[in-house]
């Protein structure tokens, strides 16, 4: 019984975004880290996030069982029901939201709620199954947990923070696209306009070149506004460069498309955490003259 409970809430997605919740943290904190401010933030987080997931697999039972490989979503089978995971969505989502209220402060917890509508009304209700934007806009959802982790240690959304909703937003597009591409024939069988199915692989792989490219000078404002240091910097240009010369491969004769977008997509999972954790450990003092956007002050 618990086990369908956890997977309809996709434990894979909460393990990747606990990675980037530390790091976002961690690189508030500044080395002074309250441990237990942390803990109820990854804990609230993750349950927000679970909550999300859990959610989004029963309002996509329909296009859920048209494609291989979520045919076999408890949601899908029968072996949770509909309510079921509504309700556990519901109460998951509560206690989450509570711990962030509780232990954090309206930054974090506007960021949590903000994250969870993209995601949930926006993504998965419309633009998933209507719009080519779609990925961009799940893209904004996705970029939210380290955000969260730096305004629950910060208490306030500054340009650190903006940089990390960009960066980790840009990441998102390729990270996608690359999923879209090898997932293709179940993105068609359910109809959902993906970029690679509503206007080409072609288009898709000159999305993902540009958007790699993107990443890597974003990467690159955090040590250059002082945020982190040489560390960081030395970690995001070699991830980001071989990343964007894998994704410039794509242009070879005769290349295995399918087996070349799963090396686009899992170096992006590895150049995500490896800049995740590089952050948590080569932070810097906060520059003095830099604009704070809001304050939970």
């Amino acid at each position: 019984m618990f086990k369908r409970y956890l997977q309809v809430t996709k434990p894979g997605i909460i393990m990747g975004n606990l990675i980037s919740v530390a790091g976002g943290f961690f690189l508030a904190s500044r080395g002074e880290v309250d441990w237990i401010l942390m803990l109820a933030t990854v804990i609230g987080l993750s349950l927000v996030v679970a909550s999300g997931c859990a959610m989004n697999n029963y309002i996509d039972r329909d296009i859920d069982a048209k494609m291989q490989r979520t045919r076999n979503r408890v949601t899908v089978t029968g072996e949770m029901s509909g309510k079921a995971a509504f309700f556990h969505s519901l109460v998951i989502g509560l206690i989450g939201f509570g711990l962030l209220a509780y232990f954090t402060n309206w930054v974090a917890v506007f960021f949590a709620g903000f994250g969870y509508f993209v995601y949930v009304v926006l993504y998965t209700m419309y633009f998933k199954r209507n719009s080519v934007y779609g990925t961009f806009i799940g893209s904004l959802s996705g970029a939210v947990p380290p955000v969260v982790g730096y305004c629950a240690a910060s208490g306030q959304f500054d340009a650190g923070a903006a940089i990390l909703l960009a960066m980790f937003s840009i990441w998102q597009m390729p990270h996608s696209y690359a999923i879209a591409i090898f997932r293709y024939k179940d993105y068609a069988a359910a109809n959902i306009p993906v970029l690679p199915v509503a206007e080409g692989i072609s288009k898709a792989k000159r999305h993902i070149v540009l958007h790699i490219a993107a990443f890597a000078i974003v990467s690159a404002l955090l040590p250059l506004t002082g945020y982190v240091g040489i560390g960081f910097m030395v970690v995001a240009l070699a991830t980001s460069l071989w990343w964007l010369g894998m994704a410039l491969k794509g242009y070879a004769k005769d290349i295995d498309i399918n087996g070349w977008a799963r090396q686009v997509f899992f170096f992006s999972i590895f150049t995500v955490t490896a800049l995740s954790i590089t952050m948590s450990v080569d932070f810097r003092a906060l520059p003095s003259d830099f604009l704070v956007f809001a304050s939970a002050h």
